[in-house]
C-alpha cells in the first residue's frame, strides 16, 4: 500500500496464512471463521471500504515495512468478526469474556513493536482490543468502532511488528482466534 508492504505466507498444502490481508467486506454479522475477513464496523476507517486484517499464526508476525525509515504518528485498529463474536459469546475454543458472571477479569491485547533498519526494537505500544479488568462490569468493553493508536513514541522506525496475547489460553496457547483490523497508517506512506 503505497510505501509500506504489508507481508502475507500463505501455505499451499493447508490452505492457511497469517500477516495480512486485504478486504472491503462489509458484513458485521457473520461470526466463526467465517467471519475471519470482515472487520466488526462493516468497513473502514473515515468511511472508506478498503481495510486489513491481521492474522498472528506460525510463520511469521504481521508486519508492515515502510521503504523509508521515519515516524509513524499512529493508525487505527478494530477487531474482525471471528475474534469480537468469540469473545462476547465464547465458542467451542474459547470462552466468553467475563465468564457466566461477567467478572472475570479477562483482556484481549494488541502489541505493536518498532523496529529500526537494523531489526533493534525501538519501543513498544499495548492497546486492549477488549478489557473486562474493571471493578465496575459496565466499563468493560470489546472494541467495535476504529480506535486510533498513537505510535509516535516508537520513534523512527522501518517496521512495524503486531502481536496479539489474551488472558485465555490453554495447553495450545492463547484461545481467542488471533485477528484484528488495521486501517489509515498516519503518516499515510506515499
Amino acid at each position: 500500500s503505497g510505501s509500506a508492504y504489508y507481508n502475507n505466507n500463505y501455505n499451499t498444502m493447508y490452505g492457511s496464512w497469517d500477516g495480512f490481508s486485504y478486504s472491503n467486506i462489509t458484513d458485521t454479522t457473520t461470526s466463526g471463521m467465517a467471519g475471519q475477513y470482515n472487520a466488526i464496523t462493516g468497513g473502514g476507517q473515515g468511511g472508506s471500504s478498503n481495510y486489513a486484517i491481521g492474522y498472528v499464526g506460525w510463520a511469521q508476525p504481521p508486519t508492515v515495512t515502510l521503504d523509508v525509515v521515519g515516524v509513524v504518528d499512529g493508525l487505527y485498529v478494530t477487531n474482525n468478526n471471528y475474534a469480537y463474536y468469540s469473545m462476547l459469546y465464547g465458542d467451542a475454543f474459547a470462552k466468553k469474556f467475563g465468564g457466566v458472571s461477567g467478572n472475570d477479569e479477562d483482556w484481549f491485547l494488541l502489541t505493536i513493536t518498532g523496529k529500526d533498519s537494523g531489526g533493534a526494537v525501538t519501543g513498544m505500544v499495548d492497546f486492549y482490543l477488549a478489557d473486562y479488568r474493571f471493578a465496575d462490569n459496565s466499563l468493560d468493553y470489546i472494541l467495535d468502532e476504529w480506535s486510533g493508536v498513537d505510535l509516535r513514541s516508537l520513534g523512527a522506525v522501518k517496521s512495524l511488528e503486531f502481536t496479539l496475547s489474551s488472558s485465555d489460553i490453554g495447553e495450545w496457547g492463547m484461545n481467542t482466534p488471533a485477528y484484528f483490523a488495521i486501517d489509515t497508517v498516519v503518516p499515510e506512506p506515499c
